[in-house]
């Protein structure tokens, strides 16, 4: 398995890859996505990390945990039910969450992505794994007063900062999921929320077919598998942490605007 970072490196952002175990990392050169190799190596520490994607868009999946829709007392959906986060919403690890005025609650929200690699329109289930890069780490930030005001998620889910990604991407570790991946959602170092992707209601097969049957999905955009139960409130002040297993951990800070 490798992990692909992005960093600030000598005043300018570059990929770095981390290897297995191995505590060091190594410098890339050409396209994380297409043809690149792995040039010198450098401490694994001491580095800021960058969004690892810069993605056109998030395709952000609602309502995708059996545990979730017991927790909010629906019935299991028939088919994906998906929105959009823009671009302008990703932050980093270790960036702020702002808190916007005056819009209520505003919630954490635990998932697992996934980063295409190859472009993709109307793909079959069967092919669909072909088009993984790897898997990240997302936090669907939510105004959720917003979002049950609104009907619609755009306004609610889409503000500056309501999409921390990160903290690497872990290419080589989808063929796990099937199998189940932890996924928990921390505050404060409470655990609020904790569930595996054998919970998923649609697999990330079925949701990469679905999805590009509707829009092509280019390569760096990001698919965000839904949320497990536990969702809860974010205060100023506290420290949101989101961990993947064999991904990592991506923490944030909360703040008032």
């Amino acid at each position: 398995m490798k992990r692909y970072y992005r960093i600030e490196y000598e005043g300018a952002p570059r990929y770095a890859v981390q290897v297995g175990d191995d505590t060091e990392w190594r410098l890339v050169k050409g396209d994380i996505v297409g043809a690149h190799e792995f040039g010198d190596r450098i401490a694994s520490g001491g580095h800021r990390l960058l969004p690892p994607v810069v993605p056109s868009k998030l395709v952000c999946v609602g309502l995708n945990y059996k545990d979730h829709a017991a927790e909010q007392n629906k019935p299991l959906p028939v088919e994906p039910m998906i929105f959009l986060k823009p671009s302008t919403a990703v932050i980093g690890p270790g960036d702020p969450i702002v808190l916007p005025k005056a819009v209520g609650r505003v919630d954490h929200e635990a998932e697992l992505g996934v980063v295409i690699g190859t472009r993709a329109r109307h793909v079959s289930e069967q092919d669909a794994r072909r088009h993984v890069f790897g898997l990240i780490c997302v936090n669907d930030v939510t105004a959720r007063e917003l979002q049950v005001k609104d009907i619609q998620y755009t306004r609610a889910k889409g503000f500056d900062s309501f999409a921390p990604i990160g903290p690497c991407i872990a290419a080589g570790l989808d063929e796990r999921v099937p199998g189940g991946l932890q996924v928990e959602g921390w505050v404060n170092g409470v655990r609020r929320q904790s569930s595996s992707t054998q919970q998923l209601i649609f697999s990330v097969d079925q949701l990469i077919a679905f999805i590009s049957s509707v829009m092509t999905l280019l390569p760096g955009d990001i698919i965000s598998t839904g949320t497990p139960a536990g969702v809860g409130p974010l205060t100023p002040g506290d420290r949101v942490s989101v961990t993947v297993a064999g991904v990592g951990e991506l923490a944030n800070t909360v703040v008032a605007h």
